[in-house]
Order: C-alpha cells, then structure tokens, then sequence
C-alpha cells in the first residue's frame, strides 16, 4: 500500500506521479530511438569496410565487427576525392543564403507587419503583359536585353503616373504574402530549367553567385512568411512610443523590433540554413567543379559498382555536424525568447 501510494504521489498539483510518468518517458524513449538510430546507423556503418557492409548488418563495434577508419582515411585524405572543397562550398554558399535571405526576409516580413499596402492589380497585369513582350524580342528576335530593360521601365512608369489611377481595384498586405508563400508551392524542377538558361546566358553557371542568388529567391518567401508572425506577436505600443520620441522606423526596427523577435531570427535563420544546407536539385543544375556542394558528393558515391555505403556515411556525417553545432548554439537563444514570452504574458 505504500509502495502504490508512493507511485501515485504528486509534489504539486502541475506535477505528475512516477505511475503516470512511466508511460510519458516510454513513448519519448521510444520517440528518441526512432530519431537517434538512423545517425547511429550512419556512424557505425562509417567505420565498417566494404565486406563488413555487404556480408549483412552488424551494430556493434568490437562485437559484431571490427572498426576500421578505412573510409575516413579514403575519403579525407584521397587527392583525387577533395573532400574539403565541397564542404568549404557548402559551409560558404549555406551560411551566406541564410543570412542575405533572413536580412531582406525580415525587413520584408515587418514591412508588410507595420506598412500597409495597395498595389493595383491593373499595374500587375500590365507589369507581366510587359515582362511577357520583353522576354518575346529578347528570345524571339534577339533584341538587347538592355534596351528592353529600359524601354519597359520607362513604360511602365508612365503607366503608374497616368492610367493606373483610372483603376480602383487592389490588393492588400494579406494577398501579398500569401502570394509570396505560394511561391513555394511551385516544385524546384518546373522552374529549375528556365534558371539554368538564364545564368548560362549570362555566363554565370558554376559560381558562388548564381547559386546564392537562387537560394536567397527560393527562400525569401519562407522567410518572410515565418517573420510576419513573429512580427505580429510585437506589441505596437513600444514602436509608437519610440516614433513619439523622435525614432526613426528603421531605428525602431534595429534596435527595438529585432532584438525582441530574436527568438524568430534564431528558428528561422536555422530552418533557412537547412534548406540551404540540404539542398541538391538546384545544385545539381548550376554547379560543377568549382562550386560543387556535399549533397552532389554523396550522390557521385552511387557508382556503377552500387551504392558506397561506407564512404556515403563518412560524409553524411561529416555533413551534419556543423548544423548541429549550429543548432545548439541557437537553442539557447530560442529557449530564452520563449521564456521572456512567457513571462511578459
């Protein structure tokens, strides 16, 4: 009996009993496994040779094999391999993308918070009835691309100083960013055959700025779909306060506004970083040589001979570590905004 009343006994009323935890850390040991196992997988399989791997699974080191760091040496230390200049391009291209992408994400994100926008939909269907005719004599009869550029520019501009007033219909802040976050609705590969033209035309393929410049386009939208919340959560009350005092908007927004959204930044820049980190199709079109990232490595490991498990999982890991890393260090900073949060609330 004082065993069982021992098990069913609660410090407080928000706190649970032994009884009731056991099947809570269950599910989460259970949960844990299922999310730890393939990275153990992974790591053991990276130490095994060749004929360990194909003669059957074995968990175990110094049990059920023993460990070899045959793929480590292989895949570090062959010349012919250079595992360090995929990593270095992925490490440069990722952390860049993040960061030019949450930087315009954000301001874009606090713009359509604070700002309140009306653009007429007649200048957007005249806009894309031009953009379409510009793109028509560029490839059709070969015009200069800038000539079009200024000759649609100006046409435009007069448009939006003379008829566009005659137009009443328009948007708002709300149909713009939902037509920004369906702008990752449309699949990579609809659109990565146009992008790949493009930056070979202007004799940009295989560099640094080609790539950074579709991850930061591809991922802007997300960017500012995640700030906009994080945006509104601010109360305005502390940006009027400070524009009576004499603020500018773009001091309230540095000073004011993103430290209290730091939390976002953190999760966000995070995500955005693992897009970036991870991604391969977008790669695969723009890159080669020079620019070559570490998820293109790991597929060039499937060879003719099959797939190299061994050398596939030395750079998997190598490939986790610094995101990781990254992860940790931002923890602290999300975990410490939701516990300001919380308390403010």
């Amino acid at each position: 009996m004082k065993i069982w009343n021992y098990l069913n006994k609660k410090r407080n009323l928000d706190d649970i009993s032994v009884l009731e935890s056991i099947p809570l850390y269950t599910i989460l040991g259970i949960w844990a496994f299922i999310c730890l196992f393939p990275i153990y997988w992974v790591l053991v399989t990276s130490f095994k040779e060749a004929y360990v791997v194909n003669q059957g699974p074995f968990y175990i080191p110094f049990i059920d094999f023993q460990p070899s760091l045959h793929a480590w040496e292989f895949v570090f230390l062959q010349e012919s391999l250079n595992t360090l200049k995929p990593f270095y391009n992925t490490v440069f291209i990722a952390f860049i993308s993040a960061i030019v992408s949450l930087f315009i994400g954000s301001m874009a994100g606090y713009a359509l918070v604070r700002i309140h926008y009306r653009p007429k939909i007649a200048s957007i269907i005249f806009f894309l009835l031009l953009l379409i005719i510009g793109v028509f004599f560029v490839a059709k009869h070969g015009m200069d691309l800038k000539i079009v550029l200024v000759c649609g520019f100006s046409i435009f501009i007069l448009f939006l100083l003379t008829l566009s007033r005659r137009f009443s219909s328009s948007l708002g802040n709300d149909d713009i960013g939902f037509w920004m976050i369906s702008q990752r609705i449309l699949p990579p590969v609809v659109v990565v055959i146009p992008i790949y033209i493009f930056f070979q035309n202007l004799g940009m393929l295989d560099t640094y700025s080609a790539i950074i410049i579709t991850y930061v386009a591809i991922n802007i939208p997300i960017v500012v779909w995640l700030m906009r919340d994080f945006f509104f959560s601010i109360p305005i009350d502390l940006e009027e306060n400070a524009a009576l005092d004499g603020a500018t908007r773009y001091r309230i927004f540095t000073t004011i506004v993103l430290p209290l959204a730091k939390p976002g930044l953190s999760a966000t820049f995070l995500l955005v970083l693992i897009l970036c980190w991870n991604e391969y199709l977008l790669s695969l079109f723009l890159s080669m040589t020079d620019t070559q990232t570490l998820p293109l490595m790991i597929a060039s490991m499937n060879t003719t001979r099959g797939p190299q498990w061994w050398y596939m999982s030395v750079i998997i890991i190598t490939m986790i570590i610094p995101v990781i890393v990254v992860a940790l260090f931002l923890y602290r900073f999300i975990i410490r905004g939701i516990l300001v949060g919380a308390v403010k609330g």
